[in-house]
């Protein structure tokens, strides 16, 4: 399957396509057992990358890097790039009513303690049918190489066709690049908040707020002591970054040396 082309984000290729396509891209790995995993970038995480080349280079080597901020969808389309957003709640949604309709298995893996458990219960219950291989959530530490080896070894005998990863960025990136060859899944998709959205441990922000770009505000918001930073320093910075790549002041560069 031809992959959609991608476009500069301060050194990390976003591909441009819109939720129809990069669901459609995904079904194909599904179908052929092509293994791959799926980035959801946004601001936060193509900051992260400015920060550390080894996670730009992990952004890079995805299969899928998917416009889920509304910032880097106007990016892409100030390059004239035919891109829309993708955003992971909504993508979740859309990859397990099509799990549920084609048969096949999805895994949960992350979120805090209950949190794995209850979306994989929610998502049964929106879409009834659904293979729910199983569900796990690693601790808030490094793994032994002990512990490494049982997480393979448990999602692996459940066999299933997509993992759903809620590490928050950049921990689920990093990790779906370390374990992408040791799983036998075809798709790890680092879908992140969803897991607290669609459990209704954070709320969403309204569709209007979303569209407008303005879903930082509204988290802002909900949670402000721990997303200050993130919001209005990170965001501050982004913007900078951006105008002197429009301006050609500055190179970004998308390899990791």
């Amino acid at each position: 399957m031809t992959l959609p082309a991608r476009f500069p984000v301060l050194g990390v290729g976003v591909h441009a396509v819109d939720p129809a396509g990069a669901l459609a891209v995904i079904r194909g790995w599904i179908a052929s057992r092509q293994k791959h995993y799926v980035c959801l970038a946004a601001v936060h995480g193509i900051m992260e990358c400015q920060r550390d080349p080894s996670l730009k280079a992990v952004y890079n080597a995805a299969g899928l890097c998917l416009a889920d901020g509304m910032p880097l969808v106007w990016v892409g389309r100030r390059q004239r790039q035919p891109v829309a957003r993708v955003y992971g709640p909504d993508l979740t949604l859309a990859l397990c009513e099509r799990a549920a309709a084609e048969g096949h298995a999805v895994y949960f893996h992350g979120g805090r303690e209950g949190v794995a458990g209850a979306l994989a219960a929610e998502m049964s219950r929106r879409f009834p049918g659904l293979r729910v291989a199983g569900f796990g959530a690693p601790p808030f530490r490094a793994l032994t190489a002990d512990e490494e080896a049982e997480t393979v070894a448990r999602i692996n005998g459940c066999r299933p066709d997509v993992v759903f990863v809620g590490l928050g960025c950049p921990k689920q990136e990093r990790w779906m690049a370390a374990f992408r060859d040791r799983l036998e899944a075809p798709v790890l998709l680092g879908v992140g908040a969803a897991f607290d959205f669609h459990t209704g441990r954070v709320k969403q922000a309204p569709a209007w707020m979303q569209s407008a770009g303005l879903e930082w505000f509204f988290r802002l918001t909900q949670e402000p002591r721990r997303l200050w930073k993130r919001y209005l320093v990170t965001n501050s910075v982004f913007v900078t970054h951006v105008l002197l790549q429009a301006l050609r002041l500055r190179r970004y560069p998308r390899s990791a040396s």
